[in-house]
């Protein structure tokens, strides 16, 4: 009798797709962006572009679940790409900001 092995859910099963996954990896790269670059003392922190890196694979996991035909799983999906691109402007924003000097 072979051994039973507990299933994972979907949003650690790399292979499946996971819409927890890829939101829960925007929100929390947006929080890092936050903390890593002082906000609201903006300054040049280059380790935001890890963050940034992360939303946006985030970004893609939510693109996977998209589907073909429209229904409203389908603009349940869209509003959270919304969400993403919103996010990923913040993120690239506290990324490039303080290297524009002109902008001050």
């Amino acid at each position: 009798m072979p051994a039973l092995v507990p299933m994972l859910p979907a949003a650690f099963n790399f292979r499946c797709r996971s819409l927890v996954r890829g939101t829960a990896l925007v929100l929390a790269s947006l929080a890092a962006s936050f903390l890593l670059s002082g906000f609201p003392n903006v300054h040049t922190a280059w380790s935001i572009s890890f963050a940034a890196l992360a939303a946006l694979w985030g970004t893609f996991e939510t693109l996977r679940c998209l589907r073909l035909r429209w229904s409203f799983y389908h603009g349940g999906v869209l509003l959270l790409l919304y969400m993403d691109v919103i996010a990923l402007t913040m993120i690239f924003f506290l990324l490039f900001y303080p290297y524009a000097d002109w902008i001050q």
